[in-house]
């Protein structure tokens, strides 16, 4: 039995929300790239792959020995490049409700400071694709991958997203669509929300002990609503229970591959 919509009202001092996957969808220019690679360097179907490695730094999965290890730092740099390149090709574009939420943060000149973008992706990628999709560019500046030297799931680049806001990240709320960015943001010390784009919400549900389940669990991003309260972003978020008081996802963005 589906209970009817609740809203909830959480209350922190900023938002990081993390980028392929949250706020736009590059998913045909992800699989496209890696169907190239997979073939390349021989790595069979390039499906699974596109799962194991969603939500990690480019850089680690090229090296990892289990992918394409990738080993040569020029060759490993240039492959990042040709890789980004490829999904770009793939016209990303902005996920439902992303862009109305962006534009309410920054509709209050206080507000408008206490978000950022904290990607796995490159400073290269994340500054072709934001304004490809025409998300707001945060005012604070973005993380890429290029910022830190562990990406996800280590907890780094939302401490560094929370220190470039010049927030204790336990203050924060990491907003997130894959498990590997929940860890990340958990470990931190955030609050974490999962959106339900790339993944299922039986996904979130049974995270393993490591990755811990996110503190919310939403469709997409039309289901936040945020404004301004007594110096804090205040935010109300519609979610569908089920009978075990979790949210319940309704709908989910088709696979391409099917």
């Amino acid at each position: 039995m589906v209970l009817p919509d609740s809203e909830e009202i959480l209350t922190v001092d900023a938002i990081l929300f993390d980028l392929d996957g949250t706020l736009i969808d590059s998913t045909p220019g992800v699989i496209s790239a890696w169907k190239i690679f997979a073939e390349e360097y021989k790595l069979g179907s390039h499906l699974p792959v596109v799962q194991k490695t969603h939500g990690r730094r480019l850089a680690d999965t090229l090296k990892d020995e289990t992918i394409c290890n990738i080993q040569d730092t020029k060759l490993l740099d240039s492959e990042i490049l040709r890789f980004e390149d490829l999904v770009i090709q793939g016209n990303p574009v902005a996920l439902e409700g992303a862009i109305e939420l962006l534009t309410q943060l920054d509709s209050h000149h206080d507000m408008r400071t206490r978000w950022t973008i904290v990607t796995s992706a490159s400073r290269y990628y994340a500054t072709q694709c934001i304004p490809k999709c025409k998300i707001p560019v945060p005012m604070s500046g973005l993380v890429t991958a290029d910022d830190v030297s562990e990406g996800k799931p280590k907890p780094t680049p939302y401490l560094e997203g929370a220190k470039k806001l010049g927030i204790d990240v336990t203050k924060c709320l990491v907003i997130e669509d894959a498990p590997s960015g929940v860890q990340a943001g958990n470990s931190a010390g955030a609050k974490t929300l999962a959106v339900c784009t790339s993944h299922k919400r039986e996904d979130f549900e049974n995270c393993s002990e490591e990755i811990k389940r996110p503190t919310y669990i939403i469709d997409d991003l039309t289901r936040v609503r945020v404004n301004w309260e007594n110096g804090k972003i205040r935010l109300m978020i519609v979610t569908s229970r089920g009978p075990d008081g979790s949210a319940m996802l309704q709908t989910e963005i088709p696979d391409p591959t099917k």
